[in-house]
């Protein structure tokens, strides 16, 4: 038995068959992890998603910014935009299913025996593992209930960046959302900096922090499997932290690591799909 851990399909089914395939991932006795953005940006979201749901007894998955939106806009919550080539699930006749199988994903995942953390995103550098995977809970019981339109429709597209102890719940949910969903940068006090994507060799404000370098030594004891943010593809980061991103619905390639032996596989973006 094998775990793989992979990140940010966006939708580039193709690719992700092919490395499943040159991986030697068996579906009868291997698991894989999926660290978020399983649809939107390529062209074939809707064959991502059946696949998954179709093995949905040896995946992990935790939930990313591109997945909320799909379910905020078949929920009608957000509009459709041509970018996200949402079309396909929109109309299939199995969306609902598929819909409600996403919704009752995580925003977190962990291995305590193996000390592993997974997320799309980051952590916040306020929280420890306890605070972590109390948030996580709380998110993930809002979004899989009758009231998740109304989660949905006041936590997407918000800027806070910040959470004290006086904030009204609202806002905590939006915080603790942009962090599992959205975090790249941030201060030592936990104050987000939501517009910067680059790497972090270009950042020219000393106080303004990748989250990997900000968290509680509780947090540092895991292994951290994290996604979202392509631009760090060839930056070094710390030992224990493994960014899967490597930009594949811009160009770039799937990457997957195989737990056991860190050994990784790499599928390149198939042009004419």
């Amino acid at each position: 038995m094998s775990r793989y851990f992979i990140s940010d399909i966006h939708g580039c089914y193709k690719e992700f068959k092919l490395l499943l395939k040159k991986s030697g991932f068996n579906t009868k006795t291997d698991y894989l992890w999926i660290a978020g953005d399983l649809v939107s940006r390529g062209p074939n979201s809707l064959e991502v998603l059946r696949y998954l749901y179709s093995i949905r007894d040896r995946i992990k998955v935790v939930l990313g910014n591109h997945d909320l939106n799909l379910i905020a806009v078949y929920s009608g919550i957000k509009k459709n935009k041509k970018k996200n080539f949402f079309d396909s699930i929109l109309n299939a006749k199995d969306s609902d299913k598929l819909i409600n199988w996403l919704r009752a994903q995580s925003f977190l995942r962990i291995d305590e025996k193996e000390k592993i953390i997974m997320v799309h995103a980051g952590i916040s550098p306020n929280w420890n593992i306890e605070t972590t995977k109390k948030y996580a809970l709380e998110i993930k019981n809002i979004l899989s209930s009758s009231d998740y339109c109304l989660f949905l429709k006041s936590i997407l597209n918000n800027k806070v960046d910040y959470l004290d102890f006086n904030s009204q719940k609202n806002n905590r949910l939006k915080y603790i959302i942009n962090v599992f969903t959205r975090i790249r940068y941030c201060y030592p006090n936990g104050k987000l900096n939501l517009i910067y994507k680059q790497s972090p060799d270009l950042i020219k404000d000393k106080l303004l922090l990748p989250w990997f370098l900000t968290l509680k030594k509780t947090i540092n004891e895991y292994s951290i499997i994290f996604g979202h943010w392509s631009s760090l593809k060839g930056t070094k980061v710390p030992f224990k932290f493994f960014p899967l991103d490597n930009g594949c619905c811009w160009g770039g390639e799937l990457f997957m690591l195989r737990w056991e032996d860190k050994k990784c596989f790499f599928q390149p973006y198939q042009k004419n799909i």
